[in-house]
This record gives C-alpha cells, sequence and structure tokens, in this order.
C-alpha cells in the first residue's frame, strides 16, 4: 500500500505530486498519511501551513528512537500530526534529519520506516512518502518500505539521463530489500502540449517500453499559488485543468 514519490533530481514536483495525489485521496474519504523524508519539508509546509509548530512531533522523532536504548515502546503514530485538511494526516520533516544521517547507516536502521509503516497501515487506507532528492539513507529506507514507486519526469534532458540510473537503483532495491516494490508509472509533470520537446521526450521513453502514465500534467502557474496558500489543488480550485489531471492520475493508480 505505501507509495513513495522519488526522483534523485530536484525540481521535477516530487512535493507537489505527493500533497495533491494524497489530498484527492482525503477527500474521497480515504484515511491518507503523508511522510515527509525531505529534510528541506516542502510537503509539510505545503500540508500545514501556519499550523506548523515548534515542538510538534516529526519523522526525526522515529528514527531517534530507533537509535536509543529507551524501554518505553514508542508507537510510531506518536510522531503523526493533523493537517487542517480532513482526514489527511502527516509525519512532518525535520532539519535534523541531516543530522542523523550517518549515525543512523553506521547502525544499520534501514528496515525502521518499513516496520513503522507495518503498523500504521493498520491506521491508514494511503500512504504517500516524500523524498528528499538523492540517492540517500532517507530514500533507500522508503524505496525498502513501499510497494509502490512514483517517478516524477520533468520532461527535460538531465531528467532523461538521470532516469535510467534511478530505474537501475530501484531494481538494486527490490533484488537485496524489497522483492515487493514496483515501479507503478512515470509521471509526466509541467507538460507543455504545444511544445515539441516535451512531446518528444515521452515519445521517447514510450518507445523504450518504460511506463508512462496518463494523464500527463499540464504546467499551470495555479500551482504557485496552492504552495504560497498551503491548499492542494483538490480544496484551491477542484474545477481547474491541473486538479482535473491529479484527480484522473489518482484513479489511473487505482489502490496504492
Amino acid at each position: 500500500m505505501p507509495l513513495v514519490v522519488f526522483n534523485q533530481k530536484g525540481g521535477v514536483g516530487k512535493s507537489t505530486i505527493t500533497c495533491n495525489l494524497a489530498a484527492i485521496s482525503a477527500s474521497q474519504g480515504l484515511r491518507t498519511l503523508v511522510i515527509d523524508l525531505d529534510p528541506q519539508g516542502n510537503s509539510s509546509s505545503y500540508l500545514q501551513g501556519q499550523q506548523a509548530t515548534a515542538d510538534q512531533p516529526t519523522i526525526a522523532g522515529l528514527f531517534e528512537d530507533a537509535l536509543s536504548y529507551s524501554y518505553r515502546k514508542v508507537l510510531p503514530n506518536e510522531f503523526v500530526v493533523p493537517t487542517p485538511h480532513e482526514g489527511l494526516h502527516l509525519m512532518a520533516s525535520s532539519p535534523s534529519l541531516n543530522e542523523l544521517t550517518t549515525k543512523l547507516e553506521s547502525r544499520q536502521k534501514i528496515y525502521k520506516l518499513r516496520e513503522a509503516l507495518q503498523q500504521l497501515s493498520k491506521d491508514y487506507e494511503r500512504i504517500y512518502i516524500d523524498t528528499p532528492p538523492a540517492f540517500n539513507f532517507y530514500t533507500r529506507s522508503a524505496l525498502v518500505a513501499a510497494d509502490g514507486c512514483l517517478i516524477p519526469f520533468d520532461c527535460d534532458e538531465f531528467s532523461r539521463q538521470a532516469l535510467y540510473t534511478l530505474l537501475d537503483n530501484v531494481r538494486e532495491i527490490r533484488a537485496d530489500h524489497n522483492p515487493k516494490l514496483q515501479v507503478k508509472g512515470i509521471v509526466v509533470n509541467q507538460f507543455q502540449a504545444r511544445a515539441k520537446l516535451p512531446q518528444r521526450m515521452v515519445d521517447g521513453l514510450l518507445a523504450e517500453g518504460l511506463p508512462v502514465l496518463q494523464p500527463y500534467l499540464p504546467s499551470s502557474v495555479r500551482i504557485r499559488e496552492s504552495h504560497e496558500l498551503s491548499l492542494p489543488m483538490i480544496y484551491l480550485d477542484p474545477q481547474h485543468k491541473l486538479t482535473q489531471g491529479f484527480v484522473a492520475l489518482h484513479s489511473a493508480l487505482g489502490p496504492v
């Protein structure tokens, strides 16, 4: 059930796609959780806005507990916080994730997130995981924990070149740690239908037999307003063409 949104390249829309798919799940009455593993915390800011507090629990607490020798059994849901949106919850990011990386790697805590999700899956019907733009401890943890992987693609040559390395990394995780992991598909983001280069890029991926999903998400300035207001598109403008693109994508993914 858990779905990780992953690309080693930055600026391809991981947080935007994660939060908008999660918001649609919640708006359809599904108990939904977003886990923000990126220390930059874009998904956390997008979903919480001004509601976030300095003393709220974060995903860093879950990993800190994995490094401790406490006798008290800490449950993963202790690190979950609400968002302003009904049915949508968050495991918020923290800048301290950067400081924890070396310790977590040296103590081989790569399965900690998977163990947590096995418990959280009892409480949530949909779980979406946002990841940092690097193949590091946190992205590997997410791929080890997830059932499916969604890959944003923004139709430029750098993205195309990075895609092959990314797919190799997913295959490695599947072979070594998580045989259930499947690539659910490549999400074409910020697609400009009237431009020749994006269509040529997508046609190339299709010709190679790669799992490109429909629909392609159009480019829109409305998404910037969505970020600024901390309102995913389904809450900001349900009838907008980009919102409808997210809804169609959510439907195309089926149960995740």
